[in-house]
C-alpha cells in the first residue's frame, strides 16, 4: 500500500492524548484507545521491565520514532529512576514540527515543564547522537527499516512499534527479525503491539522465544521475544 505520508492530523484518544492518523488511508500511529496508555504497557511495562539485566546504558532501539511518545516516555522514566539510557529510532517519514509540537503528552502525563523536551525531540539533528541529559542520549537514523544495519550484539531492547502488517507487510518479515535478533545482546527482549498468528511465526523462525501477553486497552494480546529463551 502507498500512502500519502504529507496528509496527516491529530486524533485525541480515549486516554486523553493524541495520536496522529494518515487521513487518506486511516492509519493511526497509536491506538485510539489510549496512546499513552498503549506505549507505557506494551514498551515500558511488558519491555522495560522485563529486562533481568540491564547494561549501563541500557541500548534501547525504536522501530518507528513517529510522535516522539516511546523515546518521550523512556526520558522521563530515566530521569526519575537516574538509569542510563541509549536510545537509537528509526523513522522514514518525520513529522513536521508544527504537528509534533502539538501533541499533548507532557500536558497528559502533568509534566508541562518537560514540553521543551519533548520538542527538542523533534528538532534535534538527524544521525547525530544527542545528549538530553546524564541518563538520555538519543540518535535519530532518518532511514527505512530495510537500509537500517544495527551492530550485530548492540542493543539490550527492540520496541517494535511499525505500522501494522496490513499496511507495510515488508516490515514485518522473517529476514526484519532476523536482522534485529542478530543486533541483541544475549537475554535481549522485543516487544511489539502486533500479536498476528504470522507476525509470531515469523519472530520463531528468527530465533525468538515468543510469548503472547495480555494487550494495552482495546487489544486482547500483544508479543514479547526473548533472545536466549526465557527469562523466567
Amino acid at each position: 500500500m502507498c500512502a500519502d505520508f504529507s496528509k496527516r492530523a491529530l486524533v485525541v484518544t480515549a486516554d486523553g492524548s493524541h495520536t496522529v492518523v494518515l487521513t487518506d488511508s486511516e492509519v493511526h500511529y497509536h491506538s485510539v484507545h489510549g496512546a499513552v496508555q498503549e506505549s507505557k504497557h506494551v514498551f515500558l511495562r511488558m519491555g522495560w521491565e522485563a529486562l533481568a539485566k540491564r547494561s549501563s546504558p541500557v541500548h534501547i532501539l525504536e522501530i518507528g520514532f513517529g510522535t516522539g511518545l516511546n523515546a518521550f516516555l523512556q526520558y522521563e522514566l530515566s530521569q526519575t529512576t537516574q538509569t542510563s539510557v541509549f536510545y537509537t529510532a528509526i523513522e522514514a517519514y518525520p513529522l513536521d514540527s508544527e504537528l509534533a509540537y502539538a501533541c499533548n503528552y507532557a500536558q497528559v502525563l502533568n509534566a508541562p515543564e518537560l514540553q521543551k523536551d519533548f520538542e527538542q525531540l523533534h528538532t534535534c539533528a538527524w544521525d547525530a547522537p544527542h545528549v538530553f541529559s546524564d541518563t538520555f542520549t538519543l540518535l535519530k537514523r532518518h532511514t527505512h527499516l530495510a537500509d537500517y544495519m544495527p551492530a550485530q550484539g548492540s542493543m539490550d531492547l527492540i520496541y517494535f512499534d511499525a505500522f501494522a502488517p496490513t499496511f507495510q507487510p515488508e516490515l514485518w518479515t522473517v529476514e526484519v527479525f532476523q536482522k534485529l535478533y542478530d543486533s541483541l545482546r544475549a537475554g535481549g527482549i522485543l516487544v511489539t503491539y502486533c500479536a498476528k498468528g504470522d507476525v509470531r511465526r515469523a519472530m520463531q523462525a528468527a530465533g525468538f522465544a515468543v510469548e503472547r501477553l495480555a494487550g494495552p486497552p482495546g487489544k486482547r494480546e500483544m508479543l514479547r521475544g526473548f533472545k536466549g529463551g526465557f527469562c523466567w
